[in-house]
């Protein structure tokens, strides 16, 4: 039996592009001895030419057949099969020049501190489309590799010693392409570096058609949400940015949205400090969109968002500059990526965690809150003046703490009304502190329920927001028999 070579190459052959030849051909002109490396073909089920592919390949390779199709999941499999020392993942769309083995040798000499590295990726264009394409992801990729401190794994030409990849829990097929960026979190939060060998250099084959485009977004996407939904503690999680229609996705929540709607009409009813007709409509209109429309709102405004983009795009590549394309190309990837977002935040929402939760497990999800910022050696957010929080305790009576620092003025003057589940909370059951609420609440059998609070706008001096409370934490828990 012929002993371990030192890199096992794994090349998925799903979403080759009608470059799989080539980039085979690329790999059997390497200048280094060819026991230093294996190769190692990971075949979908859908791939068509595999008497081609045997006939081609001969007894250079190995062919492994796999029972699904996408080339992160093909990765993950060819890794299982390999005996290198080394993984060196790649794409069969991607071409590598010759000395590409030799100087990854080399760079494991010079950089034991490594315990894997990305290669260059230089683009291959054809159309107009692909050029505006691959500059827009060149420019990130370039970002990753030399600037940003750990988002350094390209899985067009990504090399790492095996047992770091498995101790860091390797690629994971359902997160499709974002299963790049949570390696390379992985990496970094348990130490490992990973270099940029930038002078090993591979060409990468832009298809530079819009359908294309949109099903790599979609890709991402599907995986980053699916990501957050798991609500994992992995290692390296907390490096992963939180886009900000999954940290506010408890915005679009009609339910908690009607519960402070139904707040604002019950202390609106009772003629509590509403003077001006046109602060009275907004308000009115800022509940009830949410309540009654749910996400629809920013799904249709982010669909239209995507319907302009695409049209323009579409007219610029036939007549259009280059960088005009370019421009287009940016703006109708961002409102893909944010129609996209919402979208499978909309499929998967029911089996997803709970929304960020800032003050605290008693609060489930939250609605009506500004960003959490610092002041006076508090961490706190500011409230709207209508708000709401879904919160949970046991069955019965609880107690709910708010704590709330005087920022605005005496909590016993500010004028605020809770309610709870759309009903008014009894004056005698609060207790107003000098930077707390206090409140004596039932909580019906399931344990949750939601709490609203209303009180007159506060304005800061130079400050356009709509202010309410600054809430720092809240917590419930069970009252002591009386």
């Amino acid at each position: 039996m012929s002993p371990d070579p030192m890199f096992s190459v794994i090349i998925p052959l799903e979403y080759h592009r009608g470059q799989w030849e080539q980039s085979w051909l690329g790999w059997i002109a390497q200048t280094a001895d060819k026991s230093l490396y294996e190769i190692i073909l990971v075949v979908p089920p859908d791939f068509t030419a595999r008497e081609e592919l045997k006939a081609l390949a001969g007894d250079e390779a190995r062919i492994e057949y796999a029972g699904f199709g996408h080339d992160i999941g093909l990765c993950a499999f060819g890794a299982t099969k390999a005996r290198g020392r080394y993984l060196f993942f790649t794409e069969s769309h991607c071409r590598p020049e010759p000395d590409v083995i030799a100087l990854c040798l080399r760079a494991i000499d010079a950089h034991s501190d490594w315990a894997g590295f990305s290669c260059r990726s230089v683009p291959i264009c054809h159309n107009r489309l692909s050029v505006a394409e691959a500059a827009m992801y060149q420019a990130d990729i370039e970002f990753g590799m030399t600037q940003h401190p750990w988002r350094k794994v390209l899985d067009q030409c990504f090399v790492t010693r095996r047992d770091v990849y498995w101790e860091c829990g390797g690629l994971r097929e359902e997160l499709g392409h974002f299963a790049e960026w949570v390696l390379a979190a992985a990496y970094h939060a348990r130490g490992y570096a990973i270099g940029y060998l930038e002078e090993a250099r591979f060409h990468h084959y832009y298809v530079g058609q819009i359908g294309e485009l949109k099903k790599f977004t979609l890709d991402f996407v599907q995986g980053e949400i699916r990501y957050l939904s798991e609500a994992r503690r992995d290692p390296g999680s907390e490096l992963l940015e939180i886009p900000v229609e999954w940290s506010e996705r408890d915005k679009l929540d009609s339910a908690i949205a009607r519960n402070a709607l139904s707040a604002f009409v019950r202390y609106s009813l009772a003629g509590r400090g509403w003077r001006r007709p046109d602060e009275m409509l907004r308000a009115c209109w800022r509940w009830a969109a949410p309540a009654l429309l749910n996400d629809f709102r920013a799904r249709l405004a982010a669909r239209i968002a995507v319907l302009h983009a695409r049209a323009v795009l579409t007219v610029l590549t036939a007549v259009g500059s280059s960088a005009a394309i370019g421009r287009w190309m940016k703006r109708y990837i961002a409102s893909l990526i944010r129609l996209q977002r919402l979208d499978c935040i909309r499929r998967i929402c029911s089996h997803a965690g709970p929304p960020t939760r800032l003050f605290g497990d008693c609060v489930l999800a939250q609605i009506g809150f500004h960003r959490m910022e610092s002041s006076a050696g508090h961490k706190f957010c500011w409230s709207e003046p209508q708000a709401a929080v879904r919160i949970e305790g046991a069955c019965g009576r609880n107690i709910v703490r708010i704590l709330s620092p005087a920022f605005r003025a005496p909590l016993d003057r500010i004028g605020v009304y809770f309610y709870l589940d759309g009903a008014t909370v009894d004056p005698a059951a609060i207790v107003v502190g000098h930077d707390s609420f206090t409140l004596r609440v039932d909580l019906p059998p399931s344990g949750i329920a939601t709490l609203a609070w209303v009180c007159p706008v506060l304005r800061g001096v130079g400050d356009s927001r709509r202010l309410g409370l600054s809430i720092v934490a809240i917590d419930v828990g069970r009252a002591e028999k009386e």
